[in-house]
């Protein structure tokens, strides 16, 4: 019998593209064409914002880190959804005194997409956002 090696998956170079960035008070690892729950951002659903703290950016080809941020980065998120994390349950007691006090919390949270990373004119955007580009120009443009 003869083993079958299975070839790794070839990464393309959005795949090794990412940027670590300072968000609602967290250091996150970002990529594009992926989304991620940040603390609640106040923007509605659809927005596009921007995130010019970057501690970080990788291409694949070259490393750059900031002296805190990278100069002339930033990373483009949309807004996917504004939700609630699961539910934590807080329970406190204090023994022979018949104290108890029990207490839920959910965080607030919003999904976010990321679309492009760059620094400079070098960008790495996602397939999906040309066609939204395109197609908020045209009725920009009407």
């Amino acid at each position: 019998m003869a083993d079958k090696k299975s070839s790794p998956k070839k990464e393309t170079p959005l795949d090794k593209t990412y940027a670590i960035v300072e968000a609602s008070g967290k250091q996150l690892w970002l990529q594009p064409n992926r989304y991620y729950d940040l603390d609640r951002c106040h923007a509605e659903v659809n927005d596009v914002l921007t995130i010019d703290k970057v501690l970080l950016f990788n291409n694949g080809k070259d490393l750059k880190i900031g002296k805190p941020y990278v100069k002339d980065a930033k990373v483009e998120i949309k807004i996917l959804e504004h939700r609630r994390g699961p539910k934590i349950i807080v329970y406190k007691m204090r023994p022979k005194k018949k104290t108890r006090r029990k207490n839920g919390h959910r965080q607030e949270q919003t999904r976010v997409l990321v679309q492009s990373i760059s620094v400079g004119s070098n960008t790495k955007k996602s397939k999906g956002t040309k066609d939204a580009e395109t197609s908020a120009n045209k009725v920009e443009s009407e």
